[in-house]
């Protein structure tokens, strides 16, 4: 059975909870942002984000998304915890006089969500592929580096899940 949503218009519809997990993956990418950053230990800024993000109403009126907070979590914990493998697997994936070390700290952080991801859930390569090249897009929206985050999730998805293309 679905639980209601927020607004107790009915189960929240498939294109909420896409829209859900998406907004998960954008924060995650701040969290992990901010917690290079700071200093702050995990549990410490996924207190900060449910509390201050997830669906928040910020300074000038503006909502913020809804956020699904399993993935939220899972995210930030699967980030932390693998954060060795992922950033070697981002290395092979990266040109070699520019490790993950060198590369800017917002692009750092959506790769090791992505990483995340990749490897340590059943979501299919090509989505989170594209979720994060979203992501990109937000952060990014008139640079090449969303074209960039392209190849190197490229890169990672077929050395992670071959099978998955």
């Amino acid at each position: 059975m679905t639980s209601p949503d927020p607004d107790n218009i009915g189960p929240a519809s498939g294109n909420q909870k896409r829209k859900m997990r998406s907004a998960a993956r954008l924060y995650a990418v701040q969290a992990l942002f901010q917690m290079e950053h700071s200093n702050q230990t995990v549990d410490a800024v996924i207190e900060e984000f449910l509390e201050h993000r997830f669906g928040a109403e910020v300074d000038d009126g503006v909502d913020m998304a809804e956020g699904d907070v399993d993935l939220f979590r899972k995210l930030l914990g699967d980030s932390v915890n693998w954060q060795a493998s992922i950033d070697q697997m981002t290395d092979r994936a990266l040109v070699a006089k520019w490790p993950i070390a060198r590369i800017d700290p917002t692009l750092r952080a959506l790769f090791r969500a992505a990483g995340a991801e990749m490897t340590q859930s059943d979501t299919p390569p090509r989505v989170v592929i594209m979720e994060y090249v979203d992501v990109a897009k937000a952060f990014f929206p008139e640079g090449k580096e969303p074209k960039f985050v392209n190849a190197v999730l490229d890169f990672m998805a077929r050395e992670a899940k071959p099978q998955g293309f």
